[in-house]
């Protein structure tokens, strides 16, 4: 007589029959309805860089715009309201206007030859050949220096007494005895000149750069279909569809060149005969050395409005442009 095996799954089934039976999972809650709208949770995701800038731009700036309207030594604090004392102080200073030419003059030099030089290192560097990649990163690595330290890397270098420049100048024949790179008001804006474009041309680049590579190699196979010379390409290809990175240079370059502070202060400090003093440095001196700190915000309110005044004037300039 045979013994059947007993069916494992049909005693399976009966075991799970008789545990019992688990309670239902409840429902988790639900958001509230005003928290599910795209309007609030933007606003919740904004928040957070809304208090920083509030607290690190908005509520400076009103205490900027408070001291201007009030006599505030530096030391002593509100000595109560003197409208509109500070701003014409300000203008009639004997180092205002000489100031606002010099860093204009500056600003213009520098504009030129840097997104100038920015943009031939782009072009020479644009195509894919052997080093290309080790000179982008040659040009670019002067950009790494911070602009105090290629500040003081270049006032050793341009030193008559200690510096290897003069030493070589003198070698070469060039120059009879020492050479005194900051000693006159054009070597020494020349000199800061060629220390911002040693430094920053390796960034513009990089800028450009991006900028010819989104151009479709397609339109430049089809110009040269056509018989266009490297000029016409240049002219009515690459410098129009380069202009969203040559306006973005613009405004870097520009809006840093009239900020221009740690580079003359530790070069010239706006010396020979304050030639090289720039807006920044006179706000520096009117809050921490002749102790006003009205005056000084004054003058930030003053160059702040030319600031934006300038930057409305850009964007509308390159949004015909872009129109037309």
């Amino acid at each position: 007589m045979q013994v059947k095996a007993p069916d494992r799954t049909a005693a399976a089934h009966r075991a799970r029959s008789a545990r019992p039976a688990r309670p239902a999972r409840r429902p988790r809650p639900s958001a509230p309805r005003w928290w599910r709208s795209r309007k609030v949770q933007g606003l919740g995701y904004a928040a957070p860089t809304a208090v920083f800038v509030a607290v690190f731009f908005v509520l400076p700036l009103l205490l900027v715009g408070q001291m201007s309207l009030h006599d505030w030594p530096l030391l002593a604090g509100d000595r109560g309201g003197n409208a509109p004392e500070n701003y014409a102080d300000v203008t009639e200073s004997t180092l205002f206007w000489p100031a606002v030419r010099f860093t204009l003059l500056y600003t213009v030099i520098v504009t030129v030859v840097l997104l100038g030089l920015a943009l031939l290192l782009a072009l020479l560097v644009q195509e894919s050949r052997p080093g290309a990649g080790f000179f982008r990163t040659v040009y670019f690595l002067p950009s790494a220096l911070g602009l105090a330290s290629a500040s003081l890397l270049f006032w050793g270098l341009y030193s008559p007494t200690t510096g290897p420049l003069s030493d070589v100048l003198e070698k070469l024949g060039v120059a009879d005895g020492p050479v005194s790179f900051l000693g006159s008001p054009t070597s020494a804006l020349l000199s800061t000149v060629f220390l911002i474009v040693w430094k920053f041309a390796g960034f513009y680049m990089l800028i450009l750069l991006v900028g010819l590579q989104r151009i479709p190699h397609e339109v430049y196979e089809a110009a040269r279909m056509d018989g266009a010379s490297r000029g016409q390409i240049f002219r009515g290809i690459t410098l129009p569809l380069l202009r969203p990175s040559l306006a973005l240079s613009l405004l870097l370059c520009v809006t840093g060149s009239l900020l221009a502070f740690d580079q003359f202060f530790i070069l010239t400090k706006g010396g020979p005969d304050n030639s090289t003093v720039t807006v920044v440095q006179l706000i520096y001196r009117e809050a921490f050395q002749r102790m006003d700190l009205g005056t000084a915000a004054a003058l930030s309110i003053l160059v702040l409005a030319a600031l934006l005044l300038l930057n409305v004037v850009q964007f509308r300039g390159l949004r015909r442009a872009d129109e037309s």
